[in-house]
């Protein structure tokens, strides 16, 4: 099973302010879905892409999210677990894009799974 890094989230008090400038500075391409008050972003063909997370008492300024991808996601929570991590959010569906859930390394790192559709 392969797990690359596949998304990674930058916190953002507004997501169109951060886009423009991610845009303007390093020529990233956005798409934005207002019905998720959230933007994406590509960054240069061959590296990781991501998109800009609203900041909240849950997500505040300065988060870094990054999402690993994975064809099962429940084979890897529970890998996780045994071996010291903790799970904070066990599973999510983000409609079109797939399944994930949020855990913590044993020093406390928060990090993603994503499992996407084409996986399901």
């Amino acid at each position: 099973m392969s797990h690359p890094i596949v998304h990674i989230e930058l916190s953002a008090h507004d997501h169109k302010q951060a886009a423009r400038f991610y845009s303007d500075v390093f020529g990233w391409k956005m798409q934005e879905f207002p019905e998720m008050n959230y933007t994406t972003f590509e960054a240069e063909k061959g590296s990781v892409g991501g998109g800009f997370n609203p900041i909240s008492d849950q997500n505040p300024a300065g988060t870094v999210m990054v999402y690993i991808h994975t064809d099962d996601l429940e084979a890897t929570l529970a890998k996780i677990e045994k071996n010291g991590g903790k799970i904070i959010l066990p599973g999510l569906d983000i409609p079109d894009v797939g399944r994930m859930a949020v855990f913590s390394d044993p020093t406390g790192n928060k990090i993603a799974l994503l499992r996407p559709l084409e996986n399901m």
